[in-house]
């Protein structure tokens, strides 16, 4: 049941953002700032946690999942460091995440020897 639960719940978020991305003139980059932030103000308010303990990787793996990680960083250099943490959680947080993803983007590239869109 948990991928049963992973899968639709993704699906659902994805579905949702491309009914945003079809119906509104609102540019990709903008809808992916507008993700992350819903992320992180979900997680502040305590809804995205249970979410994300139900669905898994369904809601930790879009870009909402992604501002959950940037809160829940922030939240816990704040209790540790005091308002420092503010400006450094974030970035502790997700550092494994985002350094993957360009070393895994770097490899793929050599591998299959992207081109230029004309």
């Amino acid at each position: 049941m948990d991928y049963f639960h992973a899968f639709w719940v993704g699906g659902l978020i994805c579905a949702l953002v491309q009914i945003l991305l079809d119906k509104t003139k609102l540019m990709p980059g903008r809808v992916m700032v507008l993700l992350v932030c819903t992320g992180a103000l979900l997680s502040f308010a305590g809804l995205y946690g249970p979410l994300v303990d139900f669905a898994g990787a369904g809601a930790s793996v879009p870009l909402l999942g992604f501002g959950n990680v940037l809160w829940e960083g922030m939240k816990k250099a704040i209790d540790d460091n005091g308002f420092i943490g503010l400006f450094m959680g974030g970035f502790t947080a997700c550092a494994v995440g985002v350094s993957a993803a360009l070393i895994f983007s770097y490899i793929a590239s050599l591998v299959f020897k992207p081109k230029m869109k004309e």
